[in-house]
């Protein structure tokens, strides 16, 4: 009896312990702007040596409507290194009712690689139980184990617009003895719980609301709080690291996962000699680089230690192509056979700027280019794109630093900062009026810095697809016909330029006799909300300028009936100046847009947006033409 009573009692325990998933039971302010809920997420890791970290996992997710259904997706990555032990998954109704199970047989395992394009030992185990009616919750919890210990790095509660938290913890029991440094961020959207008792840290937050994701927004990653993990000793993939500090991490990176890699076989020396290298440094690190991205083509590869050791530099010269770490390191080891120092460089290339800590050395950061230092500067490869300019890195890699691998260890390296003008938006136009409002315009367009890496995709397109896309891009005019010629990537210049040559329809506006038209016909039209509950600060990602030159020829028997005045506008934000001179019965328009990168408070919103307004306004002046 006294053991029924036990067992009784410790069943009661456990019932009234147990998570109630009735959807009623959410509180109001968590299902404003959700379309998910995370009812309840925990995740305890436990350290117990440099080569041995237990996982177990847990996460309830309430979904309020089909825009939430991508929240109820399990996914559970394993490799060679790391076991999946027990998995079960549940599903409940609105009422919290349980409705169906789920275990391991009823995943299905992938290879856990999205270019599909080669093998790897990495998979993953998915499963996307969803249900018809709304709101319905999934419950999933599984165990791994994995000998990769310098995954144990991050806790961040929220992962997504659109999600509210009522509960996440996270647990690390440290028996291993090795010291755990730990950085917290925080941010207003939450406050961080938390307690260390003995080798136990527990860290947790509750009742986060769901963001809704606004204009200009920063990325998630910067919008909510975290905590930051880094074992001062552990293991990749059977490789014992030390993490003390960054140049003892650097050492190690080098030692076991790039030196390894980056041997000059005949081969790779041969290809360099065919070459017949002349001139500066910088001239020949350009023969080399052009000559790589002519061979070679990106693939995603996760083998081995896929996620941060290269394809041996060996493998990438015999089949042509690589992921960013491969092609960087391929790179790389090309120009050590021609005698030319490089280093292989790890970023975080993201929208938002993220860097690294020099005083958290961590394992991190999301993508690979390499560093070139030369006599007179320093260089700058982006190894991943056939079509990428020499010495050239995209927006999302400009304003922030690289972790360097250097023999001796890490350099921790500022990327170049564009300049306004560096990102320029060139055109020039003449545009013949005609009497019954057409336009005729022959237009030269020219792009450099962040805006010539938003057209690198007119080169992936086929001249229909590219007159399509110039078709949308202008979709202020009525357009009976297009042409694009002279469409060229200079690879040396940095530059995209193209010829444009339409006519358009109702561009000017018939008043009796005289014509009405606005002076601005080539315009990408900034559609940003009023709201005046700003939630979220707001960001310009990278700096540009758009520097425009118009000349309008007006139908003959036509003059100008009053010419605007110039003017100028500058704020914080960036400056807009628009010129307007006549000659020879000719309009010449002068316009120069001028954003600067920034990252700004939300009080600062609408100041940014009546700036805005006002260059709309003055891009819609309008010009009258009197019958004479």
């Amino acid at each position: 009896m006294k053991k029924f009573y036990i067992l009784w009692c410790a069943l009661l325990y456990v019932t009234l312990l147990a998570q109630d998933y009735n959807a009623s039971l959410i509180p109001e302010n968590l299902l404003k702007n959700a379309n998910a809920v995370v009812r309840e997420s925990a995740e305890d890791y436990v350290l117990k040596s440099v080569k041995e970290l237990h996982i177990k996992q847990t996460h309830a997710v309430t979904i309020l409507n089909s825009a939430g259904d991508e929240f109820s997706t399990v996914l559970i990555p394993y490799n060679p290194n790391t076991k999946v032990g027990s998995i079960k998954v549940e599903v409940y109704d609105a009422a919290g009712k349980l409705s169906k199970t789920y275990s391991k047989k009823d995943f299905n395992d992938y290879t856990n690689n999205p270019s599909a394009a080669l093998y790897v030992d990495d998979r993953i185990l998915i499963l996307r139980p969803m249900s018809s009616q709304y709101p319905y919750t999934v419950k999933s919890y599984y165990e791994t184990t994995t000998s990769n210990t310098v995954y144990l790095n991050y806790f961040r509660p929220v992962t997504s617009y659109d999600m509210s938290v009522e509960k996440s913890t996270f647990t690390v029991h440290n028996t291993s003895g090795i010291n755990i440094r730990t950085k917290v961020t925080d941010r207003p959207l939450a406050k961080l719980t938390h307690s260390t008792e003995g080798n136990v840290m527990k860290y947790s937050y509750e009742n986060i609301p769901a963001i809704k994701h606004e204009d200009l927004a920063p990325s998630i990653s910067y919008l909510v709080p975290q905590v930051e993990f880094s074992p001062e000793k552990f293991t990749l993939e059977g490789k014992e690291g030390n993490m003390t500090d960054w140049n003892s991490f650097g050492k190690w990176y080098y030692t076991q996962l790039i030196n390894p890699v980056s041997e000059i076989t005949p081969e790779i020396r041969a290809e360099v000699q065919a070459l017949n290298l002349s001139g500066t440094t910088s001239d020949k690190v350009k023969t080399i680089y052009q000559y790589m991205q002519n061979k070679t083509r990106y693939v995603l590869i996760a083998m081995g230690i896929g996620g941060w050791q290269p394809m041996p530099a060996a493998e990438v010269s015999k089949k042509g192509y690589g992921d960013c770490k491969a092609l960087t390191n391929y790179m790389r080891t090309l120009l050590a056979a021609a005698g030319i120092n490089s280093y292989f460089s790890v970023i975080y290339d993201d929208y938002s700027v993220i860097t690294f800590d020099k005083d958290f050395p961590r394992m991190s950061g999301n993508h690979a280019i390499l560093m070139v230092p030369t006599e007179k500067e320093t260089i700058w490869l982006e190894n991943t794109s056939q079509q990428h300019a020499f010495n050239h890195l995209s927006f999302t890699s400009h304003h922030r630093n690289v972790l360097a691998v250097k023999e001796d260890g890490i350099q921790i390296v500022d990327t170049p900062v564009y300049k306004p003008e560096q990102s320029m938006e060139k055109l020039n136009a003449k545009i013949l009026l005609g009497d019954d409002g057409a336009i005729s315009s022959d237009a030269r367009f020219e792009f450099s810095g962040g805006q010539y890496d938003s057209n690198l995709r007119l080169l992936g397109l086929k001249n229909d697809e590219i007159r399509e896309a110039l078709k949308n891009r202008h979709y202020n005019l009525k357009i009976d016909d297009l042409k694009v010629n002279n469409l060229k990537n200079d690879r040396d210049e940095g530059k995209i330029g193209y010829d444009l040559s339409l006519k358009a329809n109702g561009f000017s506006k018939k008043i009796g006799n005289d014509l009405f038209f606005p002076v601005m016909p080539f315009y990408e039209a900034v559609m940003l909300s009023s709201n005046d509950e700003r939630k979220l600060p707001f960001e310009n990602s990278f700096p540009f300028q758009d520097d425009y030159e118009i000349e309008y020829i007006i139908p003959a028997g036509y003059i100008f009936a009053e010419i605007p005045k110039s003017s100028s506008i500058t704020t914080e934000f960036g400056s807009y100046t628009i010129d307007f001179t006549t000659k020879d019965g000719k309009l010449l328009v002068k316009r120069v847009l001028t954003i600067n990168k920034g990252l700004y408070p939300k009080e600062k919103y609408k100041e940014y947006l009546a700036f805005r307004k006002q260059t709309a306004s003055r891009d819609n002046t309008k010009i009258l033409l009197t019958k004479q």
